[in-house]
């Protein structure tokens, strides 16, 4: 592992990471992972899937949260503050402009091309991802059957995600040895000392914003802070794990937006960099919109974002100094190893979901003995457009060694050029 960076190079990386984060966390994820680890060598593989594995247990988004424990982790809290909001605020940005798009346009179908193109690039980035940190993360047999079964558990049985993760930790703590393993962390005990410090400041953060609107009265603002800050502290799973929530209370309980509204949301989403958790921005900007208009509206937004990430760096402030002072804990490090392994698992259903997703426009659903369903992609409704883009994006990423931002490129330009075509 290389010494720390200079802080103008990390902070150029992490908004580079801001602005390159497409796909989702399983994309994010491996975005931070050729970056971090394999390109510029700032944290070690180990330090990394240990940081994953602590954040794939915490609830919100755990891409933001682990591009702030690797902040963090080099430069204590100003580090996490210029990881995490540098993960967020390119994303944030672009979709608070395609909000206002949206609400003064019905045009979606200009954005075709580009998430066609986004989405095949992202496709193949995971795809490798996922088969490089499985090599890298499970070390034996074991590993390998916690990563298939937590792979089973979610593709065949729907069984919940939180449930999932914390048999893979059980499993992890139950097979380790029992005694202390050296190495820990020098920096981990000077800054745990902070940790309850920072924690009581970040908590003022979060919450000071909320009490204001209480106390000014307004309702709205004040629904929406209460809403997004629940939904923070108890989600698990990401996204698309808090999207039934955000159905059922903000479209049949709240009314704060259409159920059409909901689908085009989260389609605008996967268009940008950053977390998929800023479906909850969109959703904070159309309550606004309904009720008062723009100004409403941009504060709304901001209101919904603000209390769905604050609490994220609270959580990595407080934790993670006590995370990495665990690490020389065989029982926790046992633990956080069957962790990483049901990650693969989770990554892999991910990949395969966003495959589905990306290949096919339909799939078909089977019936498994405990009466659960799961689905195939129907191949008669493959998008050909798809079996251009894809091979393109393999060979630039594997064989060319373009990057990420090159093979975006690339995709997104012929898949544009192939709907001019088609226009024609």
């Amino acid at each position: 592992m290389s010494e720390n960076p200079s802080l103008h190079d990390f902070i150029r990386e992490s908004l580079w990471i801001g602005m390159l984060g497409f796909g989702g966390p399983a994309g994010q994820i491996a975005l931070m992972h050729r970056r971090f680890v394999e390109t510029r060598k700032w944290v070690s593989e180990e330090t990394y899937m240990h940081a994953l594995s602590y954040c794939m247990l915490l609830p919100g988004p755990e891409a933001q949260q682990l591009a702030t424990y690797i902040g963090w982790r080099l430069y204590g809290v100003r580090g996490g503050l210029i990881g995490g909001l540098l993960f967020i605020v390119p994303g944030a940005a672009l979709m608070l402009g395609l909000s206002l798009i949206y609400v003064h346009s019905t045009q979606l179908a200009l954005f075709q091309p580009v998430l066609q193109a986004i989405r095949a690039a992202v496709l193949v980035l995971v795809c490798v991802a996922v088969y490089r940190l499985a090599h890298k993360a499970i070390k034996d047999y074991a590993g390998w059957i916690i990563s298939a079964a937590a792979f089973s558990a979610l593709f065949f049985f729907q069984i919940p995600f939180p449930w999932v993760i914390l048999v893979a930790l059980l499993i992890g703590w139950f097979r380790a040895p029992s005694l202390p393993t050296p190495g820990v962390v020098a920096s981990a005990g000077r800054l745990r000392g902070r940790a309850w410090q920072d924690g009581a400041i970040w908590l003022s953060v979060w919450l000071v914003p909320l009490m204001g609107v209480a106390m000014a009265q307004m309702a709205l603002l004040t629904q929406i802070g209460l809403a997004f800050s629940g939904l923070s502290m108890v989600t698990f799973g990401g996204a698309y794990a808090s999207t039934v929530w955000l159905n059922q209370y903000g479209v049949e309980t709240a009314g704060w937006l259409t159920s059409q509204n909901m689908i085009d949301g989260l389609g605008l989403v996967q268009t940008i960099p950053g977390p998929l958790v800023l479906i909850n921005q969109f959703v904070g900007f159309m309550a606004g919109w309904r009720e008062g208009g723009i100004g409403l509206a941009f504060a709304a937004a901001f209101m919904a974002s603000w209390c769905t990430f604050a609490p994220s760096f609270l959580w990595i402030f407080v934790g993670a100094p006590y995370a990495e002072q665990l690490r020389s804990h065989a029982k926790v490090g046992g633990a956080l190893s069957g962790v990483s392994a049901g990650v693969v698992g989770v990554m892999a259903n991910l990949a395969l979901w966003f495959g589905e997703q990306t290949l096919f426009t339909s799939q078909i659903k089977y019936k498994t003995f405990a009466d659960t369903t799961f689905t195939l992609p129907d191949w008669a409704t493959i998008n050909p457009i798809m079996l251009v883009l894809v091979p393109l994006a393999i060979w630039c990423l594997q064989v060319a060694k373009l990057g990420p931002a090159l093979t975006l490129m690339v995709t997104v330009l012929t898949s544009i050029a192939l709907a001019v075509v088609h226009w024609r």
